[in-house]
């Protein structure tokens, strides 16, 4: 693919028109007065409460009223802190966290094919894929259990978001997360006000999407000692952007801040999310399939195929619940506890392969219309084949930390203990009539000569026990220099009890552990009020997932956790009207995790470590503000992500774009928000280049290069006005309608491959009533 530049100067058009008609248009009177730069720099005054790796108070400067992103003068690491008056004004109401993340620099993504939230997403940080960084809420790391991936829109919805920070790197010590690896998105969730409110918002748009949002502020309750408490409620329902593909979504959230006394407070959190959808289990449409139906097709109207709406469908739900207490339990000292569960379950029932019509041969068309009715008979009869599954877990856990200021410096300590539980199943049927499909091969437990059912993939009960301990000493020797090593220590436990263990099918029983230790040393040091620089080293880790005990001999594997050592530095300047930070980075990333044959084929798959990937780059971003309430912003990221094995060639991971950038207007002044954002993801490769063994592979090279994207932007215009307590706004996704493909997963063979391409064109209105 090419890249144009015709839509970068229509865009560039576009954004002149709007800054004279907005300029033209500015009220008279100024935006309100924020304090002058050396009053107004609380990031710049000694922490007093505890570390979260990330500080989210920046300096109020008329740059950072109206930033989309920017960072904190504390900050160790490279980071994106985005505000809620971002979401709220310039993103679809529907967007997942994956989408407010991307207007940061080196944060690429792919996913969202549905449209905007009505299907997950991915998103990616330098290369770093997701399972190798951390997403938090709240301070507390979820995912999945059997690998630390994310579901993007099936947690926490952009109502129950206050701020989201992106942490490019590791963090510090405090840092907690079972991928302390490639870095983190931080998610805070909707902060009570002292003001009681409420607030009411519809909107409705492209693809019959439609939504329903209340949030109640309580105030604070003079009855109650000050509680502040805030309720949120959401409803989504759309056709989607894609063929048979419609998306319905509840949300509910709560949050109690409870004072008690002056040095306590007590926080209780809770939010519970319902998703239902039509959508095959292993998604995307076939070359042949786009070639019929267009880029847009996912599933049909027809009974008698794998591709059917009825047959392929998902109901999941979530739930999260935190209780945190904080205390200045003595002078200069502070202690906090977390305690918390959140939940996870996905019940699909899918086609068992949708790309079959790949081909459109007779030979295709006749094996997606069997299934094997008897158990251990090879007959077979009409039917379509596909299969039910079942993935539903539970975590609880804990956090404890405590912070001693002591003049000079401080130290803070503390501890993560968690454990899972989880429960998968997948079984094959028949979609017509929902009777057992016996098409897996025969298989023998070897312990009690019992054959398995040939309807059963796998029935497998799983669970994790994982604790984190660190110590961080932040030490001030001079003023406005911070200096703090840290250290975590790292045990992750898996256990399998499975009735039928996933790929070998028979009755097993499993452990493994994995323990590190991993050394921080960060260093912040305030020029002035307005200028600072840092630097960070930092270790990180990554323990295997679950399918490393999907063997038959897992003492054979010889599989050891993936480790980064990241170092960075950069610098953050916060003017009057200019917020601009900077950062370079290099990251050496080991132990690659790769499965291959043993070398006794009786001995079925091994898993080793195989290969290392270097990742290095520059990043920047930057506002301006102007008078009149305007302001410009710009960033980017060179960013390098490639293999770096002996014998094998220098090439760019998959999903790793070289390069990002985003640039756009903003204005708030008045009754009036507008904001026009465009961001592009450079050149990438959708595939990775481990089947290449060295620079003359010859035919290989041009396979890997057919994956490759030359690049695509995104546009999003949006516009506010307000008449007194309503507001109206709408927003256009995608301005210049770009449908670049944004990944590709591959087949058995290349017709076998998905294809994923942008979302055209949307638009969607809105009036929000406050009072």
């Amino acid at each position: 693919m090419s890249t144009s530049t015709r839509p970068q100067r229509l865009l560039l058009g576009v954004s002149m028109l709007a800054l004279s008609i907005l300029s033209s248009a500015a009220y008279a009177e100024t935006p309100p007065a924020l304090a002058p730069a050396d009053e107004a720099a609380p990031d710049q005054k000694p922490k007093t409460d505890l570390a979260e790796g990330s500080d989210i108070v920046v300096t109020a400067t008329r740059a950072n009223e109206i930033a989309p992103v920017t960072a904190s003068l504390q900050t160790t690491q490279p980071q994106s802190i985005i505000s809620r008056s971002f979401i709220e004004d310039s993103l679809p109401a529907t967007s997942d966290f994956n989408q407010i993340a991307l207007i940061g620099p080196s944060v690429s993504g792919y996913g969202n094919a549905n449209g905007p939230g009505l299907s997950e997403s991915k998103a990616q940080i330098r290369g770093f894929q997701d399972g190798e960084y951390n997403v938090t809420y709240d301070g507390v790391p979820f995912g999945d259990t059997n690998d630390p991936t994310h579901h993007s829109n099936t947690f926490f919805p952009s109502n129950t978001i206050e701020t989201l920070i992106v942490d490019r790197g590791p963090g510090n010590a405090s840092q907690l997360g079972q991928a302390t690896f490639g870095g983190n998105i931080n998610l805070f969730s909707r902060a009570t006000r002292e003001d009681a409110s409420i607030e009411a918002k519809a909107t409705y748009g492209s693809f019959n999407t439609w939504m329903l949002r209340g949030v109640a502020q309580s105030g604070a309750i003079d009855k109650l000692g000050g509680t502040e408490i805030v309720l949120s409620g959401q409803h989504i329902g759309s056709d989607g952007a894609r063929t048979y593909s419609p998306f319905r979504s509840n949300n509910v959230f709560g949050k109690v801040m409870i004072p008690i006394g002056p040095d306590a407070k007590l926080t209780i959190l809770a939010t519970y999310n319902e998703n239902t959808f039509n959508q095959p289990d292993k998604d995307g449409a076939t070359l042949s399939q786009i070639a019929q139906f267009g880029k847009y097709f996912s599933l049909n109207n027809d009974p008698n195929s794998q591709t059917y709406y009825g047959y392929n469908h998902t109901h999941k739900t979530t739930d999260f619940e935190l209780v945190k207490f904080e205390a200045n339990i003595a002078p200069n000292s502070i202690f906090e506890n977390r305690a918390y569960t959140y939940s996870y379950d996905n019940e699909t029932l899918s086609g068992n392969d949708v790309t079959l019509f790949a081909t459109a041969s007779a030979a295709d068309i006749a094996k997606a219309n069997v299934y094997t009715p008897v158990n251990g008979v090879a007959t077979t009869a009409p039917g379509v084949p596909g299969y039910t599954k079942t993935n539903k877990y539970r975590m609880f856990g804990d956090i404890a930390k405590t912070r001693i200021d002591f003049g000079f410096g401080a130290i803070t300590a503390g501890a993560w203990i968690e454990w899972s539980n989880t429960y998968r199943q997948q079984r094959d049927v028949n979609l017509v009539t929902g009777a057992p499909n016996y098409v897996e091969k025969k298989v023998i437990d070897p312990v009690s000569g019992l054959a398995t059912p040939q309807n059963i993939k796998f029935d497998q009960n799983s669970h994790t026990n994982h604790t984190e301990e660190f110590v961080e000493l932040e030490l001030r020797p001079i003023a406005g220099l911070k200096i703090t090593p840290g250290f975590k220590h790292v045990d992750f436990n898996r256990q399998i009890d499975a009735l039928y263990n996933q790929t070998t099918r028979i009755p097993q029983k499993l452990s493994n552990t994995y323990s590190a230790n991993l050394p921080f040393a960060t260093i912040n040091y305030a020029v002035n009020d307005r200028l600072a620089v840092y630097a960070q080293y930092a270790r990180g880790f990554l323990a295997p997932s679950l399918g490393v005990l999907y063997v038959a001999k897992p003492s054979l594997s010889t599989v050891e956790p993936e480790r980064s050592t990241n170092y960075q530095a950069g610098v953050v300047y916060h003017g009057g009207n200019l917020s601009i930070d900077a950062d370079v980075y290099k990251i050496d990333f080991t132990n690659k995790f790769a499965s291959i044959n043993a070398p006794v084929a009786s001995d079925g798959v091994i898993w080793i470590n195989q290969g290392s990937v270097q990742y290095k780059g520059i990043e920047g971003q930057v506002t301006y503000a102007l008078p009149h309430g305007l302001a410009v912003f710009a960033n980017g990221s060179r960013n390098y992500a490639k293999t770096n094995n002996d014998g094998s060639p220098n090439l760019q991971v998959a999903n790793a774009p070289e390069w990002t950038a985003a640039a756009g207007i903003l204005y708030k002044s008045g009754p009036i928000r507008f904001s026009l954002i465009d961001k592009y993801t450079g050149r990438q490769w959708f595939t990775d280049p481990s089947s290449i063994t060295n620079a003359n592979a010859g035919t290989t090279l041009p396979v890997y290069n057919s994956y490759r994207s030359n690049g695509y932007n995104s546009a999003i215009l949006s516009a506010r006005y307000d008449i007194g307590p309503v507001r109206v706004g709408f927003e256009i996704n995608n301005l210049l309608d770009s449908r670049r493909v944004t990944n590709i997963n591959t087949g058995k063979t290349t017709p076998f491959d998905q294809y994923f391409y942008q979302t055209g064109r949307s638009f969607t209105g809105d009036i929000t009533l406050t009072f």
